[in-house]
C-alpha cells in the first residue's frame, strides 16, 4: 500500500500485524483506518487534528462523511476488481480535509487525512476579494452615471443591501430639523423620505454625519435603535449594525448605516472595512452630485439675470426680440438687448440693444455689468449722451479689458404714432420698415464704450406710423456665413431686401422671420451670437359696422 506521501505500508493478511505501531513509520498526516461500520480501527500520525477520535470507538458525528465513504467503499469492494475509493472532503472542528483511500481487504478503509484548511481559506479569500472587487467597479459606475442627489442616494442603498448586508439606510446632512433618509431592504426597491429624528439617538450616527471616524459595530446595542431607522419588511430583529460616515469633497456627504438579521453573524473588522470602502466611492458620488445641483442652481439664478428678457406690449408700443447664442452649450454670451419701461406712458422707455467683444461666459460677465449700470441710469434716459459717458467711466474703471458697441432708442408714444430717439455707440444703424416696405437706415453714429477716455455720440429722432418698425440688431446678423457655398456673408444688403418683403408685418412675425432666414443661411455652420429688436408702431384696427355694410370706426 502507497500512502499519498509515497510512503510504502506493508498490509498483512493478519488485522492484527496490518495495523501493529512498528509496521508504519510516523504519517506527516493523520491516518485513521476505519472499518464499514465506522469504527475507527487505528488512528495514527497527527492525530492532534483529529480530536475525539479514539482508536476501537465510532468516529465522532463530525466525521460521518467519512464513515459513509467507507461504508460506500465496502459496498464496492464485493464487486471483484471494483478500483480504489474516490478521494473525499469534509470539514472537522473547524479543519477542511481531503481524505485519501486506500482499501484494505477485510473490507477496512486507510484514509490519509490531508489538512487543507489553509488552502481553502486563501482559495476563499482570493473569490471574496474577487467579487468585492468586481462590486466594487460596478457600483462605482452606477453611483457615478447620475449626478441627481436623490437618485445617488437610492443607489447607495439599493446597492449596500444587496451586497454587504440585508438592510441599508444613507443618511444625509439635515435640512433644517429634518433628516433626509434613504432606506433598502435586500431585493427591495429604495424608499426615500424627510424624518424629523435626533440623529444622537442612533450610537455613532451624529459622529458620521460629522466626517469622523465609524464606531466598530460590537460596540453598538441593535435593541437600541429607533424605529425610525429599521426599513419596512426589514423584520422584527436587528442582529447586528455597522454606521460609517460617506466621506465627500471636504465636507461629509452623509452617513451609511448596514443592519443584519442574524444575531449569530455580526460584522467581521474585514468586512467593515471592505464598508468603508464602498462607503468612500458612495460618499464621492453623493458630493459630486450635490456640488453639481449647487453649481445648477447658481447657474440657473444667474443666467435668469443673464438671459435677456421676454418683451411684449409697453405703454401701447409692441417689442419683440430674439437672441441666439454662438454656443448652444452656454446660452448666454456678448449680445443683450433690454426694455426699461418709462414710469408712466408719458416717460420714455429706453430700449438697449448691444454686443460685447468675445464669446461664452466670460462676454456675459461684463454683459450683466453694462445691463445693470443702464438700469441704475434710468433716470436721464433721455439724454443719450450722457447716460454713455458714465457707462464708458464705468467701464474703464473695471478690471476687465473689453468693450462693447450699443444703440439706445428712446421710445414714447404720441396718439397713434411713435417717436423715437435713436444713439448708436460703435453698432451698426438701426433699420426702419416703412409700411410701403422702404427700408430706412438711420444716420446715427458715435464711438464704442470701454476702450476710449472720451466718446462721441449722435442722436438722431424718427417716427414710426402705426405698422411700421424700426429693427435694432447685432453684427452676427449680417457677418453670418453660410448660404449655398457655406462662407458667404448674409451682409447688410440681404438683410435690407429681407425686410423690404416685411412692410405692415407685426414685429414678432419680422423677428420670426428674419430667425428663419439666418438659421437657414446658416445651416449648421458656426456663427457669433445673434440679437434683434423690432420697435412696432401697432396697426390701427378697423370695427365694422353692425349691419356690415355701413362705415365703420377706426381705433387703435
Amino acid at each position: 500500500m502507497v500512502s499519498p506521501e509515497g510512503k510504502t505500508v506493508t498490509l498483512t493478511k493478519d488485522t492484527k500485524e496490518r495495523f501493529a505501531p512498528d509496521s508504519w513509520g510516523r504519517p506527516p498526516h493523520a491516518v485513521v483506518v476505519v472499518d464499514p461500520a465506522g469504527t475507527a480501527v487505528r488512528v495514527d500520525g497527527e492525530i492532534s487534528l483529529l480530536p475525539g477520535v479514539e482508536q476501537g470507538m465510532p468516529l465522532p458525528d463530525g466525521l460521518a462523511w467519512l464513515a459513509r465513504a467507507t461504508a460506500e467503499a465496502a459496498a464496492d469492494a464485493v464487486h471483484r476488481g471494483a478500483p480504489e475509493p474516490p478521494t473525499v472532503a469534509g470539514e472537522f472542528r473547524g479543519r477542511r480535509f481531503e481524505a485519501h483511500p486506500t482499501r484494505c481487504a477485510d473490507g477496512s478503509v486507510v484514509w490519509w487525512l490531508v489538512d487543507h484548511t489553509a488552502r481553502y481559506a486563501a482559495e476563499e479569500a482570493l473569490v471574496a476579494e474577487r467579487e468585492r472587487t468586481t462590486f466594487l467597479a460596478e457600483a462605482s459606475n452606477v453611483l457615478l452615471s447620475s449626478l441627481n442627489a436623490e437618485r445617488c442616494m437610492a443607489a447607495t442603498a439599493r446597492l449596500a443591501s444587496g451586497f454587504l448586508a440585508d438592510a441599508a439606510v444613507v443618511v444625509a446632512p439635515a435640512e433644517g430639523r429634518q433628516l433626509p433618509v434613504t432606506r433598502a431592504v435586500r431585493g427591495g426597491e429604495a424608499v426615500q423620505a424627510l424624518i424629523a429624528a435626533d440623529p444622537s439617538t442612533v450610537p455613532g450616527l451624529a459622529e458620521a454625519l460629522k466626517g469622523f471616524p465609524p464606531v466598530p459595530s460590537r460596540w453598538i446595542d441593535p435593541t437600541s435603535l429607533p424605529d425610525w431607522l429599521v426599513p419596512d419588511g426589514f423584520g422584527t430583529t436587528v442582529g447586528s449594525v455597522v454606521v460609517t460616515p460617506l466621506p465627500g469633497h471636504g465636507v461629509p456627504a452623509g452617513a451609511l448605516i448596514l443592519l443584519r438579521t442574524d444575531t449569530r453573524r455580526g460584522f467581521s473588522e474585514n468586512e467593515e472595512t471592505f464598508a468603508r470602502l464602498f462607503a468612500a466611492r458612495a460618499g464621492a458620488a453623493l458630493s459630486a452630485a450635490r456640488l453639481y445641483a449647487e453649481q445648477h442652481s447658481i447657474t440657473r439664478t444667474l443666467m435668469r439675470d443673464l438671459l435677456p428678457p421676454p418683451l411684449h406690449r409697453v405703454h401701447g408700443v409692441e417689442f419683440a426680440g430674439s437672441y441666439r447664442s454662438s454656443d448652444a452649450r452656454d446660452r448666454v454670451g456678448g449680445d443683450f438687448y433690454d426694455v426699461h419701461p418709462g414710469r408712466t406712458a408719458s416717460e420714455p422707455s429706453l430700449v438697449v440693444l448691444g454686443d460685447v467683444c468675445g464669446k461664452g461666459l466670460d462676454a456675459a460677465v461684463l454683459t450683466g455689468k453694462i445691463r445693470n449700470t443702464l438700469q441704475a441710469l434710468m433716470p436721464m434716459a433721455d439724454d443719450h449722451e450722457r447716460v454713455l459717458q458714465l457707462l464708458n467711466g464705468a467701464l474703464l474703471n473695471s478690471d476687465n479689458t473689453r468693450f462693447a458697441t450699443l444703440v439706445l432708442a428712446s421710445v414714447r408714444r404720441a396718439e397713434n404714432q411713435v417717436h423715437l430717439r435713436l444713439t448708436s455707440a460703435g453698432h451698426p444703424a438701426p433699420l426702419v420698415v416703412r409700411n410701403d416696405g422702404r427700408v430706412e437706415e438711420i444716420p446715427t453714429r458715435g464711438s464704442l464704450v470701454g476702450a476710449l477716455e472720451q466718446i462721441t455720440a449722435h442722436t438722431v429722432g424718427t417716427t414710426l406710423l402705426p405698422g411700421e418698425t424700426c429693427l435694432l440688431y447685432t453684427d452676427g446678423i449680417t457677418e453670418a456665413r453660410g448660404g449655398p457655398l457655406g462662407g458667404e456673408l448674409f451682409g447688410e444688403e440681404r438683410l435690407k431686401r429681407a425686410l423690404a418683403e416685411c412692410g405692415g408685418m407685426p414685429g414678432e412675425a419680422l423677428v420670426d422671420h428674419l430667425q428663419m432666414l439666418a438659421s437657414q443661411w446658416l445651416r449648421d455652420g458656426g456663427h457669433d451670437d445673434l440679437a434683434v429688436v423690432a420697435i412696432t408702431a401697432p396697426q390701427t384696427t378697423h370695427l365694422s359696422a353692425v349691419d356690415g355694410h355701413t362705415r365703420g370706426r377706426y381705433t387703435s
